[in-house]
């Protein structure tokens, strides 16, 4: 790629931000999936757009839902500026954009002219399966932006990332980059430099790959063997997260407060929506427990839940 059409951010939070400062005025419509990032949705909502969940299965977003909603919202004269997606092992759901649905939604982009803000700090990060080319490398009519980080697979406190995107949409961006910080660390960059060119960065990340992979293993066996009957939760193939949901009327605000009680704790899913989706999902994390505090955490957690839909049985609550 031309380096003419990269430019380095402070972390991947960044480069959501420029893509948004620079698009996005107060009531524009940003479409994300729903399941979607926390962090992008903050942003999102910091520059007061309508923020439009896309339904999502165990294949990632449902593209051919797309046309629809773009010729719904453009009857009632809403101004749709973006489609943020995490393809590859989504934050918070864990799924995949399939092949197919890569291919057509780059081909849907091109037919409306949708932009399409592509975000991958994980896509590195793959326990099995074939990896998947990207939408900025399928895309052949310059709609989509790419953002990356090296945040998952250096460190989070290196904040470094980047946004690659066609040379007329990455100058506007460069402009929004100045006015924020002028440019991002030096040094950091300098750190990064070195280690990739050095090529130690790729046996660092097989490492990597093989502890991810067996922590998400055991987290799968411990929700198969603590969650009650009921409930549901998706497989990664790669990435940090597993998104669990559970039978009604439970409720993940109210159940993290117990949790949290038994030194466990997970984050709601209502807070990876706008639109107050998710009151029954959680997001669960094996990136940074070793096995054993896993499967004790999952323990816990499954006992919390048992215990909860005990007392919704109990005051004739469960439907």
């Amino acid at each position: 790629m031309d380096p003419a059409h990269v430019l380095i951010t402070t972390g991947g939070q960044q480069a959501i931000d420029l893509v948004t400062k620079t698009f996005v005025d107060p009531g524009d419509v940003v479409l994300a999936e729903g399941p979607s990032y926390a962090g992008a949705l903050t942003t999102f909502s910091t520059y007061e757009t309508d923020v439009l969940h896309l339904p999502m299965d165990e294949r990632g977003l449902d593209v051919e839902a797309v046309p629809d909603i773009l010729d719904r919202l453009a009857a009632d004269r809403k101004r749709v500026k973006f489609l943020y997606i995490v393809p590859n092992f989504s934050n918070p759901g864990g799924t995949t954009l399939s092949l197919e649905r890569r291919h057509r939604l780059v081909e849907i982009s091109a037919e409306r002219e949708l932009l399409i803000v592509e975000d991958n700090p994980y896509g590195i990060l793959r326990y099995q399966g074939e990896p998947l080319p990207t939408l900025f490398t399928l895309d052949q009519s310059e709609n989509v932006i790419y953002l990356g980080s090296f945040s998952k697979i250096l460190s989070p406190g290196i904040r470094t990332g980047w946004i690659a995107a066609p040379a007329p949409i990455l100058a506007k961006i460069a402009f929004g980059k100045q006015a924020t910080d002028l440019c991002s660390s030096p040094l950091n960059q300098m750190f990064v430099h070195e280690f990739i060119s050095s090529g130690v960065w790729r046996e660092y990340v097989q490492r990597l790959i093989g502890i991810y992979r067996s922590r998400r293993d055991v987290l799968l066996s411990a929700l198969a063997d603590e969650f009650p009957p009921g409930s549901r939760w998706t497989v990664p193939e790669g990435g940090f997260f597993v998104w669990a949901s559970l039978s009604p009327p439970v409720n993940t605000t109210d159940l993290l407060v117990k949790a949290i009680e038994e030194n466990v704790a997970f984050v709601a899913g209502n807070g990876f929506y706008m639109d107050g989706q998710g009151t029954d999902s959680m997001r669960l994390n094996f990136s940074g427990s070793p096995e054993d505090r896993i499967q004790e955490g999952i323990r816990r957690l499954g006992s919390v839940i048992r215990d909860q839909m005990e007392l919704y049985r109990a005051l004739g609550m469960d439907g």
